[in-house]
């Protein structure tokens, strides 16, 4: 029997419909809305259509969003100060950083000097400390948030469950395996050196690909039943000059095998942006008092 195929542009949906909502009972209660402003240093293309994405995504739920673009010679010092011009102002509880920056700009740097209350990216030694020690008060990277939701999607309880996340970014990889095991599942955390990695995966109730490798999880590599989230953006050559997108799992073969599964493109994906503007929804709130 196919798996279920687990639809994350409708669920994306549903999470911007809640993030509107609340929304507008947080201006009701402060008089302004929320504010998420996004830096985006360079002319990388794809960067460009993604923060453009973000920008907009934030004004239809009401969030007041605004784009910072500086030129790829800009110096590491105008970067650092717009950073700290957007700390100090009140007006703004979330601040994202697109990445990559330029080669000339330390990227830790930038990133460490974002104030943790405003991390909504989650990236912030502060936010990645609370999240491993298992304390209240961390705002996640919004990939791993998103898998979850997708998990609760799926009707799978984590509690008691084998998970296996392959891939150990700090972006992706530890925190979903944090974000699982506060969930009470029993987590591996693998990667691409792994020895025997199928066999690791044939393990999982749980999987998560998150190695950045098109089609590397293949069919009889998956526990018959498991979820299976797949976070790979990959671009395939086709032929003819031609791409397209695909996972790191090989989804034909383990969509015959899965309990459930995310497609690529519309499964992880449009889930990134929807948990990000809850972040920033959340940023606001406890800035305004109101939560952790």
């Amino acid at each position: 029997m196919s798996a279920l195929v687990l639809d994350g542009k409708k669920l994306a949906e549903a999470v911007r419909a809640e993030v509107r909502a609340g929304v507008e009972s947080f201006v009701r209660r402060h008089g302004r809305p929320p504010g998420l402003d996004v830096v985006l240093v360079g002319d990388d293309p794809a960067s460009a259509i993604y923060t453009r994405s973000k920008e907009k995504a934030s004004i239809e739920v009401g969030i007041r969003g605004k784009l910072h673009t500086l030129p790829a010679n800009a110096s590491e010092q105008s970067v650092v100060a717009l950073v700290r011009a957007l700390n100090a102002d009140p007006a703004i509880d979330g601040i994202l950083v697109q990445l990559p920056l330029p080669k000339s700009i330390d990227p830790l740097r930038v990133l460490d000097l974002v104030d943790p209350r405003k991390d909504v990216d989650g990236f912030h030694p502060v936010n990645a400390g609370l999240l491993s020690l298992g304390r209240p008060g961390a705002l996640a990277p919004c990939t791993p948030l998103g898998c979850m939701r997708l998990l609760a999607l799926a009707g799978a309880d984590p509690a008691g469950a084998s998970a296996v996340v392959v891939g150990r970014s700090n972006i992706v990889g530890k925190p979903m395996a944090q974000l699982l095991l506060a969930a009470n599942a029993t987590v591996t955390l693998a990667h691409s050196r792994t020895r025997d990695l199928a066999a690791v995966c044939r393990r999982a109730d749980v999987l998560v690909a998150a190695i950045g490798r098109p089609h590397t999880i293949r069919g009889d590599w998956i526990k018959p039943g498991a979820v299976v989230l797949d976070v790979g953006m990959n671009r395939l050559d086709v032929g003819g000059g031609k791409t397209k997108l695909v996972g790191d799992v090989a989804f034909d073969e383990a969509k015959d095998v899965a309990g459930a599964i995310t497609p690529v493109p519309g499964g992880v994906g449009p889930m990134t942006i929807a948990m990000l503007l809850a972040n920033t929804l959340e940023a606001a709130r406890r800035r305004a008092g109101e939560g952790a």
